[in-house]
């Protein structure tokens, strides 16, 4: 298991928070308790950098539904960047590729906030 850790960088569009590690039941609620303390204004887009996760189990799943929540109950948007390939083929299967935006990487969401899935 790879201990998680979360940094945040702000951008012009908001902010993105990179995700490193273990998204699992371990860990699932550091973020969480991140996006509670997190104050997304209308319009801004948050974007999860997941080129550094190294798992994410169901308890992470809920986590990122629990990131979406957060941003569209502030009236902004979240997109996922580099999602990993174990983690976009279970985001296929049970159809959350459906309800985020997929970006390559964290530069090309931020400049391109609403692609096609």
């Amino acid at each position: 298991m790879s201990p998680l850790k979360i940094t945040a960088r702000d951008t012009a569009t908001g902010p993105v928070l990179e995700i490193l590690g273990d998204l699992d039941y371990t860990h699932a609620g550091e973020l969480r308790d991140l996006l509670a303390t997190l104050t997304l204004r209308p319009g801004q887009l948050l974007i999860l950098d997941l080129a550094g996760m190294d798992f994410c189990d169901s308890s992470g799943l809920t986590a990122l539904i629990a990131a979406r929540h957060h941003t569209h109950a502030a009236h902004a948007d979240i997109a996922l960047a580099a999602v990993p390939a174990n983690t976009l083929r279970v985001l296929r299967i049970v159809g959350l590729d459906q309800i985020f935006t997929l970006h390559p990487d964290s530069e090309s969401a931020a400049r391109n906030p609403r692609p096609s899935h």
